[in-house]
C-alpha cells in the first residue's frame, strides 16, 4: 500500500477514513477498505472514502469496511463535505457538490463551530417504495422497502422491538436474505410520535452503526408513506438526532459531522 495521508470524521458515531487521490480510486481499493478500517489491526472506521477534490466539491468512492463497494452514505458525503469546508474555509450558506455512485449530493453548510459543521443536504427521490411480508426462518414480518440510491428495509415495531438480539437477528438475515440479491441495510424502526422515529441499524457490509444518513431518510419516507407520519420528523439513532423533510423536491436531511484527526497510513519509522 502507497503511503498517503488520511483524514478520520465521524457523524454521529458512523465514522469514516477519507483518502485524497488525484484519479480516482485505486485498483486495489477493496483491500485497502479492509486493511485500514480494521479496528484493532488499522486505523478503524466503518468506510473509507476516496475523494477527487473539484470546483464544486468532490467526487466519491465509498469501499464498506469489508471491502465491498456502496453506492453512498449520508453521513459519508457530510464528513467529506466538513473536511473540504474546513480546507476551503467556507461560511455558512456555502454550498458543495459531492459526487457518489448514486449521483451528486448537493449540501449546504448551516452552521460550523466547536469543531462541528452542521448541513443540509439534498439526498434525492425515493424509488421503489412498497411494503412487503418477508419470511425470515419462519417469522413473517412487514418491512417497507425502498432505495435512498442504496437499498433498505425498514422494519416497525414497539419500542421494546429495538434490542440488540432482534438487530442481530433480522438485520443480518435481512441484510443477506435472497429477497434482496444485492443485499441491503436494515433500520428497526419504532415510531414514537408523529414527528419523532426510534431506530437501530444494520449496514450492509457493516454491521450494527450508531448512525445512518440514508437509513434516517429511508426510515422517515417509510413512516410518512406508511405510519402518516408529518412530513418533517426528527430520527434518533444510537449515536443521536438527525432531521429529515420530504417534499415533492425530494429528501432533505439536516445533521452535523466532525473532523477527527488526519493519519499517515501505513505509519513508515523514521531512518
Amino acid at each position: 500500500m502507497d503511503r498517503g495521508q488520511l483524514i478520520k470524521a465521524q457523524a454521529y458515531g458512523n465514522d469514516f477514513l477519507i483518502a485524497p487521490v488525484a484519479r480516482g480510486a485505486p485498483a486495489d481499493s477493496a483491500d485497502r477498505a479492509r486493511r485500514v478500517c480494521d479496528r484493532r489491526l488499522g486505523i478503524g472506521a466503518d468506510g473509507l472514502i476516496f475523494a477527487q477534490t473539484t470546483d464544486a466539491g468532490a467526487e466519491t468512492e465509498l469501499f464498506n469496511c469489508d471491502g465491498s463497494r456502496a453506492e453512498v452514505s449520508g453521513n459519508g458525503v457530510r464528513c467529506v463535505a466538513a473536511w473540504l469546508a474546513h480546507e476551503r474555509a467556507l461560511r455558512p450558506g456555502s454550498s458543495l457538490t459531492i459526487g457518489t455512485g448514486a449521483g451528486p449530493k448537493r449540501l449546504t453548510l448551516l452552521d460550523s463551530a466547536r469543531g462541528r459543521s452542521t448541513f443540509e443536504a439534498a439526498m434525492g427521490h425515493p424509488t421503489g417504495l412498497a411494503q412487503r411480508l418477508l419470511d425470515l426462518h419462519g417469522e413473517v414480518v412487514r418491512a417497507s422497502v425502498l432505495s435512498m440510491g442504496n437499498p433498505h428495509c425498514v422494519v416497525f415495531g414497539d419500542l421494546t422491538d429495538l434490542t440488540d438480539e432482534r438487530l442481530q437477528r433480522l438485520g443480518r438475515g435481512l441484510a443477506t436474505s435472497a429477497e434482496f440479491p444485492a443485499g441491503t441495510n436494515v433500520e428497526l424502526a419504532h415510531l414514537e410520535t408523529a414527528s419523532l422515529i426510534r431506530i437501530l441499524i444494520w449496514e450492509r457490509g457493516v454491521g450494527p452503526t450508531a448512525s445512518s444518513g440514508t437509513g434516517t431518510c429511508a426510515a422517515a419516507v417509510a413512516a410518512i408513506a406508511h405510519h402518516a407520519a408529518r412530513r418533517r420528523i426528527d430520527v434518533a439513532a444510537p449515536g443521536g438526532l438527525q432531521t429529515v423533510e420530504w417534499t415533492d423536491d425530494g429528501v432533505s436531511l439536516v445533521g452535523w459531522a466532525e473532523l477527527v484527526a488526519r493519519v499517515d497510513w501505513p505509519f513508515v519509522p523514521p531512518a
